[in-house]
């Protein structure tokens, strides 16, 4: 088994649909504990990750010059991750198909862990 990275990606606009009332952000917030402890029960949540906030800071180049976000540049914001394992990249896409930000418009971007030895 493989170590993947799911980066979920969401615009500003679609995150505020998501969560605009109460009764809203409960019943996203039940899905996603649904897909999560569907991942765990099959095995293959290695992480379940964070949500992450939308500001942040971003340092960049050898002059190390910081910017503020969210990212105005960015048409979607990065919103969380969470680990897992499968056999493949194919097969943690199959996986990534039940993840609830992508009935709100949102991605998830699959990225293999690369290996490092010690």
């Amino acid at each position: 088994m493989s170590e993947f990275v799911f980066l979920y990606r969401i615009t500003e606009a679609s995150r505020r649909d998501a969560m605009g009332t109460p009764e809203r952000a409960q019943q996203s917030m039940q899905r996603w504990l649904a897909w999560m402890q569907q991942l765990e029960s099959k095995g293959h949540l290695k992480d379940r990750g964070q949500p992450l906030e939308l500001g942040g800071k971003v340092v960049r180049g050898a002059q190390k010059t910081v910017t503020d976000g969210p990212y105005a540049e960015a048409k979607d914001l990065v919103a969380g991750f969470t680990i897992i394992q499968a056999r493949d990249v194919n097969e943690a896409v199959e996986l990534s198909h039940g993840c609830p930000i992508l009935d709100g418009g949102g991605s998830v971007e699959v990225r293999p862990v690369m290996k490092m030895n010690p």
